[in-house]
Parts: C-alpha cells; structure tokens; sequence
C-alpha cells in the first residue's frame, strides 16, 4: 500500500479480507502487511518478503494465504514477476485466495487468463501515474516551486503557504508537512552569499582553476554547506548550477519507475528561468559556461594523448586520480572509454604502472560512495520523520537519540579461483550500537547487499564473508536498507523489540 488516499488503505483490505474469511469459516492467525510501501519492487517489502520466507521454510503456522486482490503482490513492470512469487507460495503447499475478486482461483484457465491481464494492468496504472506524477511535477517546476534536493552553498529553503507568503526557512532534513505549501530558495547568510560571488570572481578574473580555488578555500577554513572540506568538483558545481542565477532546473536526471538511474540531456530539461532570486549576475555565468564549455570541448584522439604525455612528464607517473584532478584534462572515465581502458591509454604513451593503479580509482570512487551512502541515510530518516545527527569527524550517526549508526563499505575482491571474498572492517574505536555494512558488486561500482550488524557482532578483527555466509549473518541481510529506515522511524514512538 503506497498512500492512504485510496480503497488499498490497509484497513480497507482487512476489512475485506475479514469478511471474506468469516463467510468461509476461515481463521485469520497472522497479518503481513506493507504500510506506505511502493509495488514497483520487491525491495523494501520487508513483510512480503517474510511471508515468503516463512513459507517456504516450513515455519508459517497456516495453510492458506489471503490477498486482497491480484495488484497486491506488486504492480511489477514484468508481469511474470507478480507470477513469480505467488507460484513459489503454491508451490511450498499454499493456497492463494483472493478476496476480492470475481473469480475463484482455483487454476482453470478463466482464473489464469483473467490474472494475467489484471497484472499487465496493474504494471500500466503504475506507467500512466507516473506519466500524470511528473506532469504535475514539471508545472510546478515552471511555476517557480522547488522540488526536491539541497539548496546548497549559498542558498536556503523557504517554506510558502497556498498565497504564497513565507512561513519559515526550512533546515536541512526538514521538509513540508502540508500538501498546499511550496518550496523556492531564497539567498543564504551574507557571509555564504559573498562566498560564492568570490568564487565567480576569481574564476572569471584572475583566472583561477576550480582546485586552485577549492584550496584558497580550505585555506581560509571555509566549509561547504555539508560541512566538509571544498574540492574541485564542488566549486565546479557552483559555477554550473543554473539556481545561482535564479534559474529552477529540473529532469537533468530520471529515475522513473524504480529503474535504472540515467542522465538527461539538455534537451529534456524543464527549466523555470527567473523562478529564484539570483545571488550571481547571468552575464557572469554565462561566462564561466563559455569557458567550461570551451575547456570541455570533444578532443581528437591525438590531443588526448598529447595531454596525457604532458601530465605524465609533469608528475613522473599518472592515474584515474591525477588525471581528474588536473585541471584542462578529459576524465579518467573519458580516456577509459575512449581507447577502452585506462591501461590502454598508458601503453599509448609509453607508461607502464609498477602497481595497480586502479586500486587507487577504486578507493577513491568507494570513498565517494561512502559519503553518498551517509548522506542517503539520514536523508531517509528524516524524511520519515527522524532526527539525526552526524558527527562531522568520525561519520557517527546518532539517530532520534537512542542509538548510534557507523557505514562502513566493504570491497569486493575477487579470488585466484573465481570466488568473492569481502572485510568488514568494524569502528571498535566508536562502539556503534548498529553497524550497517554495505558489501560491494563485483566491480566496486555499487552496492550489492546490506548487513545490519548490533554491537555484539563487532569484533576487533575484520569481519570476513563469502558469497554464502552463516544462518545468523543471513539473519541480518538485506537487498535494501528500508528495514533500517523504518527501525529508525519507530524508535522513540513506539517500544522495539531488542535485538
């Protein structure tokens, strides 16, 4: 169940579902329920994926499972996925009755045609409310109205009512609680503000790169607005981001449906020109475009290779890391594509790596994920009403004030025969009462598994898994952390059962 504005509130299914087993003489002996889940995906139904479980290790305490009706198993956009997971549950012995429906699912071909095309609709009303979702999404854009995201550097939230006065400034992490209000971004502190014309200045006047001015920065003692220190990509995100000139910019990137996130290219942005304030005068920015844009022109194969020779003579080595952050050069990602690995650049130019150097790419991409991971934590928690706070040195989460949270990544290596091998390194230092272990695909390019492991667990020594591990690690596993979202949530409001 995604929303309570709708005949799929929970209790509107109990209801049926009790009166269907009350006609039918049927005791109700336990309730698996999703509350403000989305069908797209299986991930995050903690409680389908239970009754699953329970059935098909011989633990469930009943013969027959009632649903309320076909769409419930999830409006997947494969069809046969809905299938799936009902065949598993007959196949363990159960029977599937749906309650209300106008069929009896008994396996003729009436109840088995009539379920196919109530699964294909389901997945299509997910497609047209997605449609209807991001219309009304794009109106708002061009209305002026922020959807989503950071202010970031320089700017703030402010919260509007229906006529469109301001309420508050909203923190980061807080959110509207009434569907009327609307969000712009309004200019930061003074302090922030004359930052980021500092920025533009000496960028467009004395010609500084973005690492030259990240370091100035950090020189001074100046924070991002996360509180960390700058770096070339975040001074470049400030002198590419639209907002700075009052501009609302929105579907640079797609995540629709639950799929695969791509980005958009320029011409499917929707864009809201004059929607903010400006903190940055547009002749400005339009400078710093054309100069970028220019930096950033397509390179023939032969000016690649030229500038990686110069990089090269100009450090005695080169890698993934040197090259992107030397300023005037294409990406590591760019060279990697281009001539189909990183290796085969080098070779091009005469360097042959005495270590791989793709150890140190990967280290620097898990950091990076390590700190996207942490911020996607406590975004999610607040979001679902929570309270976090992050220690700024150690990364430690204290979450509602009951109990601390470590993220730790674990690299994926690969074995001499073929197997995955992984450490989880434990922050014995900080004693978190939860560490949440976030294991690597095999190519370290994004999480593959979670493990919620409690303070009893840690251990001073790296904890070592296979692709198969123990019953009680198993235990603790997950495809997606909205178990811990959810944990966090209730904590505080309502007692929890000890670990």
């Amino acid at each position: 169940m995604s929303t309570e504005h709708q005949q799929y509130s929970t209790q509107n299914q109990a209801q049926t579902i009790r009166e269907y087993a009350e006609r039918r003489g049927i005791r109700i002996v336990k309730t698996y329920s999703d509350d403000a889940k989305s069908g797209l995906i299986i991930g995050g139904r903690m409680a389908l994926q239970q009754m699953i479980a329970d059935v098909e290790s011989g633990v469930a305490e009943f013969s027959m499972i009632l649903v309320y009706d076909v769409t419930r198993w999830g409006r997947f956009q494969d069809t046969d996925e809905s299938a799936y997971y009902e065949y598993r549950c007959r196949k363990a012995g159960m029977q599937v009755a749906y309650c209300a429906e106008q069929f009896e699912n008994d396996g003729s071909p009436t109840s088995t045609i009539v379920k196919s095309v109530k699964r294909a609709m389901a997945g299509e009303y997910s497609r047209e409310l997605s449609v209807k979702v991001f219309a009304g999404q794009c109106r708002l854009i061009e209305l002026g109205y922020r959807q989503g995201g950071p202010a970031g550097f320089g700017l703030r939230r402010a919260l509007l009512d229906e006529r469109g006065e301001v309420k508050t400034e909203l923190k980061r992490g807080e959110h509207k609680s009434l569907q009327t209000d609307r969000v712009v971004l309004v200019p930061g502190p003074d302090e922030e503000v004359r930052t980021v014309r500092w920025i533009y200045s000496q960028f467009l006047k004395k010609g500084l790169s973005e690492s030259e001015i990240a370091a100035e920065l950090n020189e001074r003692g100046i924070l991002t607005d996360l509180g960390r220190a700058w770096t070339r990509a975040t001074v470049h995100q400030i002198l590419t981001n639209e907002k700075y000139i009052g501009n609302n910019v929105y579907n640079r990137r797609s995540f629709k449906l639950k799929r695969k996130r791509v980005a958009n290219g320029p011409e499917m942005w929707i864009r809201s020109e004059g929607a903010f304030e400006a903190i940055v005068e547009p002749k400005q920015f339009q400078k710093a475009q054309a100069i970028i844009a220019a930096r950033n022109r397509r390179f023939s194969d032969e000016e690649m290779l030229e500038r990686l020779t110069r990089l090269l003579l100009r450090h005695g080595y080169i890698s993934g890391l040197v090259i992107d952050e030397a300023d005037g050069m294409p990406s590591s990602g760019a060279y990697a594509h281009r001539f189909g690995s990183l290796l085969r650049a080098y070779s091009l130019v005469g360097f042959t790596p005495d270590r791989d150097y793709r150890y140190i790419e990967a280290n620097r991409l898990l950091r990076q994920f390590h700190g996207d991971e942490i911020e996607r934590v406590i975004h999610e928690i607040t979001r679902l009403g929570g309270a976090v706070i992050r220690n700024p040195a150690t990364d430690l989460l204290t979450i509602n004030g009951e109990f601390t949270a470590s993220v730790v990544v674990a690299r994926c290596r690969e074995t001499s025969s073929g197997g995955l091998r992984w450490k989880i390194r434990f922050d014995t230092g900080l004693a978190p009462d939860i560490t949440i272990a976030i294991r690597m695909n095999r190519t370290n390019t994004d999480a593959l598994d979670y493990y919620l492991l409690p303070q009893f667990e840690m251990r001073s020594k790296p904890l070592g898994l296979a692709e198969e591990n123990g019953l009680m690690l198993d235990a603790f596993r997950f495809e997606t952390l909205d178990f811990f979202f959810d944990m966090a949530r209730r904590v505080s409001v309502s007692e929890v059962t000890p670990w």
